[in-house]
């Protein structure tokens, strides 16, 4: 019988609703909001170190507790311009799709939320407590792209010798061993890829426009170990080596 193949364009669902996300977010700052209004915005969804700094306690951000929280994941909804937006979305078509294929929804959005709260997470150890806010998507992209190179380059993945095609159960080949990761030269190029673009170009985590600071590539580095770390927590196919 004939194996039925998965066409190269059907995104899941979780991909396409995060990617809306994103665009509504932006949408809506760029229509909605005055310059004054966008700022309170920033400041009560951006991730900002300063937030978490004791002498300013006396003066506090918007949002309180609750966004000393949701802070951590919700900068990864917010976007500098529409090309800081368009290129997170490029990137985060092909790995979210690989990851969300394998992980399913729930875990999808489990993994990216973690991610993203990592990559805050290196941000904030490295400026604190520095006031300008942090935003983007792109240490959720990088979570993506380290759990997907656990597994897309493997005998019968997605892009591995003798792949099987663009079915299902390619998504769901034994990973590879975390220390695999370092010694495969095709995982190292296509990372190089993305960290390269994202400096050559001043694209990524971002920070307000017309700050000093274009990339927080701290961030990307975050997501990105997290990534590689949380995989082997949230990935639901499971071999007697994973580690």
């Amino acid at each position: 019988m004939t194996q039925r193949s998965e066409p190269i364009f059907n995104v899941p669902a979780v991909v396409v609703t995060i990617i809306v996300g994103l665009v509504l977010v932006h949408v809506g700052r760029t229509v909605l909001l005055n310059w004054i209004e966008d700022q309170q915005f920033l400041y009560e969804f951006a991730f900002i170190p300063a937030r978490y700094a004791p002498t300013l306690l006396s003066a506090p951000y918007p949002g309180g507790l609750a966004a000393d929280v949701w802070t951590f994941v919700t900068y990864a909804f917010i976007h500098g311009d529409t090309v800081h937006l368009t290129v997170n979305a490029i990137w985060l078509l092909p790995f979210g799709s690989a990851v969300a294929r394998r992980f399913g929804a729930g875990r999808f959005l489990l993994f990216f939320a973690v991610t993203a709260a990592a990559g805050a997470a290196m941000h904030l150890a490295v400026y604190y407590p520095e006031r300008t806010p942090m935003i983007g998507a792109s240490a959720a992209i990088s979570g993506c792209m380290a759990a997907a190179s656990r597994f897309v380059f493997q005998i019968g993945g997605p892009l591995g010798v003798f792949a099987r095609g663009l079915d299902r159960h390619s998504y769901l080949v034994p990973a590879a061993p975390l220390s695999a990761v370092w010694h495969d030269p095709r995982i190292l190029a296509f990372l190089a890829v993305w960290f390269g673009v994202n400096l050559l170009f001043g694209v990524g985590s971002q920070v307000i426009p017309d700050s000093e600071q274009a990339v927080a590539w701290q961030a990307h580095i975050g997501g990105f170990v997290a990534g590689l770390v949380v995989f082997a927590f949230i990935d639901p196919v499971r071999r007697s080596n994973q580690p």
